[in-house]
């Protein structure tokens, strides 16, 4: 994976802040039992403290260097000439690594720029960092909602969303994604969905529109977002062919 020359923040910054402060909280209630000499509350805190230090370590990795490389591995298969939908695009730490493999390609990005789930999400800062990343002639950015998608059916070879769909509200709104993200995509191509949420769900509303060839699988401690409990999931997907 080349170096990033973007800037990418961080996902869901009021979970690493709360990974913080609850870190910084517990290793102070460490601290004032020991000098009560209460030694079993201390060693308590303390090792809360730290496990939950570890885990906003973990948070850090993710988002700085993590995903990054969990998703350079995914997007290897591609050929270099797709149209490719990023769902959900955010500043485009996925778009953009796709964009550099797309050579005779081109990406869109689709996202309603909502800063809630990732520090500083503004086009602006999308479009700078394709910029930075040398890839800006090959990259459309549009506002739109995962749910009503802007484009044809069959618009795109390849679709993917990371860390996005679980943040529509409502069951019923993110099935109405997937079935976006399934209209979109043309036949033979392939979808990638990246979440820590849900992924059972897509999938089932994937089969229920005919698609056999599904398969959900981990994407290993390099998407963890503070530790295995909130591991993320792959859901990798193949639009049947046309007849």
């Amino acid at each position: 994976m080349s170096k990033r020359h973007g800037s990418y923040g961080f996902d869901t910054p009021w979970a690493l802040a709360g990974l913080l402060f609850g870190a910084i909280v517990l290793l102070g209630l460490a601290a004032v039992s020991f000098v009560l000499d209460v030694l079993a509350a201390g060693l308590a805190f303390l090792f809360g403290g730290l496990y939950t230090l570890a885990s906003a370590a973990s948070h850090v990795y993710t988002t700085r260097r993590g995903r990054f490389a969990v998703w350079a591995e995914e997007l290897r298969r591609l050929s270099g000439d797709e149209r490719l939908l990023d769902l959900g695009c955010g500043r485009g730490a996925v778009l953009l690594l796709a964009a550099e493999r797309l050579e005779h390609g081109r990406v869109t990005g689709v996202d309603l720029w909502r800063s809630r789930d990732r520090s500083g999400n503004e086009e602006p800062v999308t479009r700078a960092n394709a910029e930075a990343e040398g890839v800006s002639e090959r990259v459309e950015l549009v506002t739109g909602d995962m749910r009503e998608l802007p484009f044809g059916d069959d618009a795109f070879d390849v679709v993917v969303s990371s860390q996005a769909i679980h943040g529509i509200p409502g069951a019923e709104g993110r099935e109405r994604a997937v079935r976006e993200a399934h209209r979109v995509l043309r036949p033979g191509g392939l979808m990638l969905i990246a979440d820590f949420r849900h992924t059972s769900a897509y999938e089932d509303t994937l089969r229920e529109l005919g698609v056999i060839d599904v398969r959900r699988r981990d994407a290993g401690w390099r998407f963890w977002y503070g530790g295995p409990w909130s591991a993320t999931g792959i859901l990798e997907a193949r639009k049947p062919a046309a007849p």
